[in-house]
């Protein structure tokens, strides 16, 4: 993986390939607001500020390896365009060494809705076939709110996602956001939640 080189030319939302199979609709609905906010203002200048990170595939397709929030909330928006930049060139390799590489370095997410992990072919192809999971969404505002800190851990947000769907039910985070979201506060600082990244609460506290 060498460094970034920033691709000068927009790139088609369209034309993006996923690496993950959901996001937080929240999440999404939360980056639409941020997005309308700027877009009359300086929306050209806010695309500017969020480049799509990629990694150029087998036939020449990118597959997005952060941003699915902002480029689906973009997407949804009527946004046809954004501006990319690649981190690795894999487009000479075959789709299955392609895949093998991508999954070894944690670049792929191939969990759906309910945590389970599914064949890395079954990834999206196309960015509006990105599902809801709640509990990315309850992740993201739990970070938000103090329950862990950020950290650069490849899909970091769906690990606490996955702590937090053991014990708080998509039901329940539908029924009464705030009060799963306080539920969440309090198992952050579980002494059980210390494996994830982020954590921030206190060694042996149970």
């Amino acid at each position: 993986m060498r460094d970034p080189e920033p691709v000068l030319h927009s790139v088609k939302i369209a034309d993006l390939r996923p690496t993950q199979m959901t996001v937080g609709f929240r999440e999404v609905a939360r980056k639409r607001r941020q997005w309308c906010e700027h877009v009359e203002r300086d929306g050209s200048e806010f695309l500017g500020r969020h480049m799509i990170p990629a990694v150029r595939g087998p036939k020449n397709h990118l597959w997005i390896i952060d941003a699915h929030h902002l480029s689906r909330a973009l997407y949804d928006e009527g946004v046809e365009h954004v501006l990319a930049h690649v981190v690795a060139d894999l487009s000479s390799l075959t789709e299955r060494r392609f895949r093998t590489f991508m999954d070894s370095r944690n670049l792929f997410h191939p969990f759906d809705a309910k945590g389970k992990r599914q064949p890395a072919a079954s990834l999206p192809k196309h960015i509006r076939h990105l599902v809801d999971d709640p509990h990315r969404s309850l992740a993201g505002e739990l970070r938000r709110a103090g329950g862990y800190a950020k950290d650069v851990t490849p899909f970091s947000e769906f690990l606490w996602a996955d702590y937090l769907r053991d014990t708080i039910s998509c039901q329940a985070i539908e029924r009464d956001f705030e009060k799963a979201l306080n539920k969440a506060l309090k198992l952050a600082r579980d002494g059980r939640a210390a494996y994830l990244p982020g954590w921030a609460g206190v060694q042996g506290q149970a």
